[in-house]
């Protein structure tokens, strides 16, 4: 994946020498059920989502400059309930401990201007399920528009399924906001 630089943020490829990182945050009860998957118990735990993460090239590790620690990620996904070769979904996770910083929505800035202006895609999405608050804060804060409410849409790690809040962004919207 290009690299991409924000004031404060490096999103670049995961390399290896990450995994400490990311089972720093991966393991936090507070991010991954809010993404919808289970906590990391063990690095191996890790490793293999750092393999995935290598393998697809589809992620970046969110890198905060002033510590070079990889506090994140964020994903630019085939968006698998649109058939339009032009859209793409949006996703992310950020370590607790960085939360109420901003991050989210500069990372996102950086991310959209890319896949718009570089990508030349028509239309990014991007979900939340109806306990994440703070997904929905920084989906809002950063222009998508709500489309509604994908009933029963996600099976949650424990076997709850549960409703996606969908929104998106068309090329022309984002255009109008820089």
């Amino acid at each position: 994946m290009k690299t991409l630089e924000t004031d404060r943020l490096i999103l670049r490829s995961f390399v290896e020498e990450d995994l400490d990182d990311l089972f720093e945050y991966a393991q936090s009860p507070n991010v991954g059920p809010n993404a919808g998957w289970p906590p990391h118990k063990t690095k191996e735990d890790s490793i293999k989502i750092l393999k995935m993460f290598m393998e697809k090239d589809e992620v970046w590790a969110i890198v905060e400059k002033k510590s070079n620690k990889v506090i994140g990620s964020y994903g630019l996904h085939r968006d698998l309930k649109r058939d339009n070769d032009k859209s793409k979904m949006i996703g992310y996770v950020l370590s607790d401990k960085f939360w109420g910083n901003g991050y989210v929505p500069e990372a996102t800035k950086r991310v959209l201007e890319y896949a718009f202006d570089e990508l030349d895609l028509n239309i990014i999405s991007v979900y939340h399920f109806p306990f994440n608050e703070r997904s929905k804060r920084v989906i809002e804060k950063s222009g998508f528009k709500f489309e509604g409410v994908l009933r029963l849409a996600s099976t949650l790690p424990n076997g709850e399924i549960v409703d996606d809040f969908s929104y998106s962004m068309t090329k022309e919207e984002f255009s109008l906001n820089k």
